[in-house]
């Protein structure tokens, strides 16, 4: 049998492809017309495409968010540009990612400039505490925008905890996020903190970074392009 595959744009954007099974008309009709015979099933098709628009919608919502940080990057919103660089990174290293996957590297860090590092104590406790309240922040922050769009329990749930980062490093998707979040560092930060900081702190940041990240991940990290002083670094981190 034959098949036609028609890809269809639909609401919010969404393309459902749709596979139909379709017969020539008679040799005799010289305009080779082809009809197609019913072969799709729509309800399930109008599921799906809800199910899309959903998804959609909780990321229009995190950048809307993301958007309103008063910090700016390359004239950008900070955690959106933040947001965008970590969802770059996820489908780098998991092109097929789960959509609560992409769903939490988009909000991962959302609306962090609501909770500054200035309103906790300049100490390793508090430093720690504000990392840890950080992550539930984000969690609830998600979650509630997850509920507004009309996402299920189920997506809620994996949202927050790949959020929380819970059963790291036995959870692969959390390692994929934490593969993620260890890059853009690497990548976009790494170099603006090693500027402001000694060489022993950045050696220990770089080991813990290390430490958690993969070897597909390390083995992406030392593609990137390091400035004299952050090659340094990093050699004298991995020995």
């Amino acid at each position: 049998m034959n098949w036609l595959v028609v890809a269809v744009v639909v609401a919010a954007g969404a393309v459902v492809v749709i596979k139909i099974p379709f017969t020539e008309c008679a040799a005799n009709d010289s305009r080779r017309v082809f009809y197609f015979k019913a072969a799709c099933n729509f309800p399930d098709i109008r599921k799906n495409c809800r199910v899309n628009e959903k998804f959609q919608s909780a990321l229009r919502r995190f950048d809307e968010e993301n958007s309103r940080d008063p910090n700016s990057e390359n004239g950008r919103p900070r955690e959106l540009l933040y947001a965008e660089r970590l969802t770059d990174w996820v489908l780098k290293i998991c092109p097929d990612a789960s959509e609560p996957l992409r769903l939490a590297a988009r909000c991962q860090h959302i609306c962090r400039w609501q909770s500054p590092r200035e309103n906790y104590p300049m100490t390793r406790p508090g430093y720690l505490k504000w990392r840890a309240d950080l992550k539930k922040f984000h969690a609830e922050k998600s979650g509630a925008i997850l509920c507004e769009v009309g996402c299920d329990e189920e997506t809620i749930r994996r949202v927050q905890e790949l959020n929380l980062k819970k059963n790291f490093p036995v959870d692969a998707e959390c390692r994929v996020l934490e593969d993620a979040l260890c890059l853009v560092f690497l990548e976009f930060q790494f170099a603006a903190l090693a500027a402001k900081s000694d060489d022993e702190k950045m050696v220990d940041a770089l080991k813990k970074s290390w430490g958690k990240m993969t070897e597909f991940a390390r083995a992406e990290a030392l593609k990137l392009n390091f400035g004299e002083r952050e090659q340094k670094l990093i050699a004298a981190a991995l020995k």
